[in-house]
């Protein structure tokens, strides 16, 4: 059975990987294609075709939970401006980087390393510090981000990064202040590696504006979201262009994203930033893992490895995204509790 000419079971299936995507989306600020285009490739898609349907539903979501996050007053667009502005110089020095890489032919080799010690190293770094912060660290999800925030809630690299006052100063949400100049820096940066690594950064900009720039989570994310609707809008209406992307796929997958994203989007102000940090950070950790894998896979020449590969990846997504319905659901149930309690004393 054949459904606007894609069979009915591929149908749900798209829809179903839709929405487990959306919901990752919208609670960490990544883009899903480091999801969806290995899972195209696995399943016989050709790599244009993969690429540009990743980047055209990455786009698609990123709209729909960047309204979340502006309805929650998570979205700060002066610096999101700012960072498209760094990250777009970024991007270029890198794609130009490793094209001289090609030329060499050590391409292929010295992106899967550094992917892997980048997603890996990140990962690491934002799991320990999520569980040594006790609490610490970051601002918590129900203060609000246009008050000044605790000067200890505030990273130690972020204080030594806005403690530099070079003209102009920018005031950002959560009252705070740094150079436009280490806002610039710190978006080249990770424009740099995206254009290097040809990736969307989600996975570097979120924990960048948090950890360099001081910004809370939920600001960081909902920003890194509007970042990315420019990003993957651009990239998808280029490959639209050459008849590249696949709205058989791309539908569906944004079909179950539509409600995916927003209920991510909504977590991120019900679940304990902590836990946003270490469920970040174990989704990295894995995402390194399976990059490996298939590295390895590659140059033993075993394919098995590629669906290995994508199993890992794909348990990751479902036991995150399974972790944070779960804490939202218990962080609901709570105040229930509490009240509860207090009427029957």
């Amino acid at each position: 059975m054949e459904i606007f000419g894609i069979a009915a079971s591929l149908l749900v299936m798209f829809t179903g990987f839709g929405l487990l995507i959306g919901l990752l989306f919208g609670f960490f600020g990544m883009g899903g294609s480091f999801l969806v285009t290995p899972a195209l490739l696995v399943m016989g898609y050709e790599p244009s075709v993969a690429v540009a349907s990743g980047l055209a539903f990455v786009f698609g979501t990123s709209v729909i939970a960047t309204l979340k996050h502006r309805d929650l007053g998570q979205v700060d667009y002066k610096l999101g401006v700012l960072m498209i502005a760094g990250t777009t110089a970024g991007i270029e020095v890198g794609k130009q980087g490793l094209h001289w890489m090609e030329s060499l032919g050590i391409a292929g080799t010295v992106v899967s390393v550094a992917y892997v010690v980048l997603l890996g190293g990140i990962g690491l770094f934002v799991t320990r510090n999520a569980l040594k912060d006790d609490g610490g660290g970051g601002i918590s999800h129900d203060a609000d981000v246009d008050g000044d925030l605790d000067p200890e809630d505030i990273p130690d690299i972020a204080k030594k990064i806005q403690s530099y006052e070079v003209p102009p100063m920018m005031t950002l949400r959560g009252g705070v202040t740094v150079s436009l100049w280490m806002i610039l820096a710190v978006a080249f940066a990770t424009g740099l590696l995206s254009g290097f690594l040809g990736v969307g950064g989600g996975f570097i900009r979120m924990p960048a504006l948090f950890y360099l720039v001081g910004v809370p989570v939920p600001v960081a994310v909902g920003t890194d979201l509007f970042e990315i609707v420019f990003s993957g809008g651009i990239g998808s209406f280029l490959y639209a262009l050459d008849g590249a992307v696949d709205l058989a796929i791309v539908a569906p997958l944004l079909a179950g994203s539509a409600l995916g994203a927003r209920i991510g989007a909504a977590a991120t102000s019900i679940v304990d930033e902590d836990e946003i940090k270490v469920y970040f950070g174990v989704m990295l950790l894995l995402g390194a893992i399976a990059v490996a894998v298939r590295k390895i896979g590659g140059v033993i020449e075993m394919p098995i490895l590629d669906t290995v590969a994508l199993v890992i990846i794909m348990g990751a997504a479902l036991l995150v995204s399974s972790a944070v319905v779960y804490s939202s659901i218990q962080e609901l149930r709570t105040p229930s509790a509490d009240t509860d309690s207090i009427t029957a004393d």
